[in-house]
């Protein structure tokens, strides 16, 4: 940028004062309020275990999207026995875990389970520490549990091909995030009088803006926003996944956020996109509450019923979702076992009445849970 050019919103005159319209934004906060309760309403009335087994889902779900959003693939299964396990959470048979994976669920975990507690540059500093075990970036070597120190020049966000880059944004330097880093964290940590859900989205635009770290600073930004939700919900239970709402409107989020970072302090646009999409994310998680329920009817039903480790891992994997047809060489492969074997257990199966065959011919039989 030219020198002098105040092109982004922390280079105005009276940054940080974040002014927004209240008013415009009271049908929003209401209609996210009414979701909210309606979603916490149902979870009342199903029991602890099958609550513990709705914030499993949306944990899962949490740690997977945020990752993605950077073009990171996590294992599920793996994302879901680390959470499992930290939660006390019974899953049956678990998967292994990578530290990669563990530190992700860390950081998603310590926002929103301990939401309470103060944010401070040292938590911060865990985090990023816990999202890169190795000290690596990819193949880059990165400043690991402290600020950024421009060393490579500025921090820009860019996208195309090198030669034809385009530059989306630059943060603030280095030098000056100490200060603006500690008046961040006297915000966050301070009674200052906005909704408590207009906090939340503030608290994202803001640590994003800041970007003080060499890396990782989308899903720090996400958990701080997290730690923030879990306050104005007043709880430690997660039930909702606004990083798999952002996902999904993942183009939609990079242009809002652009546009707003390099217009003035005047967001009411982007806290008006950061509650829809938080009403978005929370309707969606109705769609997870009724799996669990599902799921849980499914396994009542066939509690009587003899299974092998097999069987149930095979069953799980179908009443969660499972993608194409399971024949009997994909259980083969899935329950690390012989074609013979994998026969034996879908045999059983259908003489149990748990599945039947699905419609339709082809080259080979598919199976699924009967009555679904």
């Amino acid at each position: 940028m030219d020198s002098g050019e105040k092109l982004y919103l922390w280079q105005a005159d009276d940054w940080p004062k974040w002014r927004h319209d209240l008013s415009a934004l009271t049908g929003p906060l209401t209609e996210v309020s009414r979701a909210q309760g309606v979603l916490l309403g149902r979870l009342t009335d199903v029991g602890m275990a099958l609550r513990d087994q709705a914030s499993l889902a949306a944990l899962t779900e949490d740690v997977v999207k945020t990752s993605a959003i950077e073009g990171e693939v996590l294992n599920v299964e793996s994302v879901r026995s680390s959470i499992a396990r930290r939660l006390g959470v019974d899953i049956g048979a678990v998967a292994p875990v990578d530290r990669h994976v563990e530190g992700v669920v860390e950081m998603v975990l310590d926002a929103t389970s301990s939401a309470s507690s103060p944010l401070t540059a040292e938590r911060l500093f865990g985090w990023h520490a816990a999202l890169f075990p190795t000290g690596y970036s990819g193949m880059s070597r990165i400043s690991i549990g402290q600020w950024r120190n421009d060393s490579d020049g500025p921090m820009q966000v860019v996208s195309g091909p090198v030669g034809l880059r385009k530059v989306h944004y630059q943060a603030p330097p280095a030098e000056v995030l100490p200060v603006e880093t500690a008046k961040f964290l006297s915000w966050a940590n301070e009674e200052t009088g906005e909704p408590a859900l207009v906090k939340a989205g503030l608290a994202h635009l803001w640590f994003v803006t800041l970007h003080p770290f060499d890396d990782g600073n989308g899903r720090i930004a996400r958990a701080v926003g997290d730690l923030f939700l879990a306050r104005a919900d007043g709880s430690p239970q997660r039930f909702y996944s606004l990083s798999a709402q952002i996902q999904r409107d993942r183009k939609d989020y990079y242009d809002v956020l652009e546009r707003t970072q390099k217009a003035t302090l005047e967001v009411t646009g982007w806290l008006s996109w950061f509650l829809a999409a938080l009403g978005r994310a929370i309707t969606s998680a109705q769609g997870t509450v009724d799996a669990v329920l599902v799921k849980a009817r499914f396994w009542q039903r066939w509690a009587g019923t003899p299974l092998n480790e097999r069987q149930v891992k095979l069953l799980n994997r179908l009443l969660d979702g499972f993608e194409g047809k399971l024949t009997s060489s994909k259980w083969a492969a899935i329950a690390k076992c012989s074609p013979d074997t994998a026969l034996r257990d879908i045999t059983q199966l259908l003489e149990q009445g748990v599945l039947k065959r699905s419609p339709g011919g082809g080259r080979s039989t598919g199976y699924e849970l009967k009555g679904q």
